[in-house]
């Protein structure tokens, strides 16, 4: 790994001197629950993209800063994305110089292009396709965010109205 920069104090920006691919690592260790990153967006889209990310049913975004772009995938994730603080917490403790991931169906319903996981992990899922296409029985293993979570649970049942007794 060839690293290019230093983007925070505690995130620098690598690229596989093979593959060319860029990633984002960390600097120092995190603890479980901490912020690793805020971010916003510096665009908002109608569609998904291949570097936009999903931040509610209909919305999605281009992140801000532009560094944010190169976090990659994980079916074993270090983070997850607080889409509502839109800030990325570490799911667990994450060790200096380790690969910062988070899993992409945790944000996206339907992705704009599909690929075949290269994680390595030992849940690795093979086909990442949005998290319409995750089998139930995988879903307790992820932190997803809460559009996702509806769309996984289905639409909420309708509220009753709450009856008042007589008041004689």
């Amino acid at each position: 790994m060839i690293k290019l920069a230093d983007v925070t104090d505690k995130i620098a920006l690598y690229q596989d001197p093979l593959s060319g691919q860029k990633h984002l690592r960390t600097t120092c260790r995190h603890r479980a629950g901490s912020l690793l990153h805020a971010f916003s967006a510096s665009e908002y889209v109608a569609h998904p993209t291949y570097l936009s990310m999903q931040i509610d049913h209909d919305c999605h975004i281009h992140l801000e800063p532009e560094f944010l772009q190169y976090l990659n995938h994980s079916c074993d994730p270090n983070i997850y994305v607080d889409v509502t603080r839109r800030e990325f917490i570490c799911l667990r403790d994450i060790e200096a110089n380790e690969a910062i991931t988070f899993f992409y169906p945790s944000t996206e319903w339907a992705m704009d292009q599909e690929f075949d996981c290269a994680c390595r992990s030992e849940n690795c899922l093979g086909a990442i396709k949005g998290a319409m296409h995750l089998e139930e029985h995988l879903l307790p293993r992820y932190k997803f965010t809460p559009h996702i979570i509806e769309k996984l649970q289905g639409p909420a049942p309708e509220q009753q109205p709450v009856h008042e007794p007589n008041a004689n």
